[in-house]
């Protein structure tokens, strides 16, 4: 079977990461919430969806009428969260952001790499989550690279500050993600070829010595 050239290059790509060696920075990005987690953390965030253009349109036109006959308008600015890379890093670093998520697979990774230490450096709860077209169906777009919420209702005050918690002890103040390489995984062959090098080297040490190695 000859696949497609875009399948070959997503296949290379997939096993050229798998060589080479990741830094600290890039690789804490593997390190993603699990499923239980995401599950909780989703429910949490598709309750403060954005409103759509239509919505927004009918309910600023709402405003303007109810402005219009002298009457107090009702309807208040909903709360919503917050997305847009910009947008976020300045509720980062006006410490208005309870909680940030960020995507692992962003494109390129630079443009995110530098959240995770902003985050710390404020202690602005984080957490990484997989697939940034997840975060993207929460905002209407195709992705999103991260999003932040600000404020939330009443009822999920006490939701939001366990989550804030559990991220903050598996991300904020866990040194390991800051410390740890990845990458550099050889291939089977590679691994067998390195391992029956290591044990010549250790038979040819052992004949030095006058042992005998099985």
């Amino acid at each position: 079977v000859r696949w497609p050239k875009y399948v070959r290059l997503q296949r290379m790509k997939k096993i050229m990461i798998m060589r080479l060696k990741m830094p600290p920075a890039i690789n804490q990005f593997n390190m993603t919430i699990d499923k239980n987690q995401a599950a909780t953390l989703l429910r949490l965030l598709k309750k403060y969806t954005p409103e759509t253009n239509e919505a927004k349109k009918n309910r600023l036109m709402e405003q303007a009428q109810a402005k219009k006959d002298g009457q107090e308008s009702k309807s208040k600015k909903p709360q919503v969260i917050k997305y847009g890379l910009n947008h976020v890093t300045t509720l980062i670093e006006q410490k208005a952001a309870k909680l940030v998520v960020i995507a692992h697979d962003v494109e390129p990774i630079e443009t995110v790499c530098w959240l995770p230490a902003l985050c710390r450096k404020k202690d602005v709860p984080y957490c990484i989550i997989k697939g940034k077209g997840r975060l993207g169906m929460l905002v209407h777009k195709k992705m999103a690279s991260c999003v932040a919420l600000t404020t939330v209702r009443q009822e999920d005050k006490s939701e939001l500050d366990k989550l804030s918690e559990n991220f903050k002890a598996q991300f904020n103040d866990n040194t390991e993600v800051r410390r740890r390489w990845g990458g550099g995984i050889m291939g089977t062959k590679s691994q067998h070829v390195t391992q029956r090098r290591e044990k010549a080297v250790q038979i040819e040490q052992a004949k030095k010595l006058g042992l005998s190695i099985a």
